[in-house]
């Protein structure tokens, strides 16, 4: 049986509850020592902006024209090998030696050029990739002799172009 002093409401009415009160009050010393933090963190802040702005308006430095032009040749070669190994007759007797020099090639290019930040934006870059993700999981799934299926090829051979295209706009 329930306790008689739960069932039967009390008729007194509650006390309020007092509001708390902060400990620590804002005194006009404590605003002045926050804007002065506020002004060395501004003041630090233009410092290093100061340094950093000229770095990032330098002209192209010769080492990344160098990559630069290390990446459009390397690329086309790799565009070339693609295409004339998706190309190659599946009776032919090079076509094994074709295929296995293409995935050694395909992986030094992604492995060399994967690595560079600049280089991942581009649209190039994108569809040399796609393509030598597409043609490489082909060669891996069905062996060098299996020949490529009409659509794929199709795809691989447009994502080349516009690669190539891209490559000559500087993209």
């Amino acid at each position: 049986m329930a306790s008689p002093t739960l069932i039967t409401p009390t008729t007194s009415t509650p006390k309020p509850l007092t509001p708390i009160r902060p400990k620590f009050t804002t005194t006009g010393t404590a605003t002045h020592a926050t804007t002065a933090l506020s002004t060395r963190r501004r003041d630090f802040l233009y410092l290093v902006a100061g340094f950093v702005t000229p770095v990032l308006l330098l002209p192209v430095t010769p080492a990344w024209a160098a990559l630069e032009d290390e990446y459009v040749k390397e690329t086309e070669d790799v565009i070339n090998k693609v295409r004339t190994t998706i190309t190659l007759d599946k009776n032919d007797p090079d076509v094994d030696s074709a295929v296995a020099q293409l995935r050694e090639t395909s992986n030094s290019w992604v492995a060399k050029y994967r690595r560079e930040k600049a280089l991942l934006g581009r649209a190039s870059f994108r569809d040399i990739y796609s393509a030598l993700n597409a043609v490489s999981g082909h060669y891996i799934s069905f062996g060098p002799t299996a020949p490529i299926p009409p659509k794929r090829m199709k795809r691989i051979l447009e994502e080349m172009d516009t690669a190539e295209k891209s490559l000559l706009r500087g993209r």
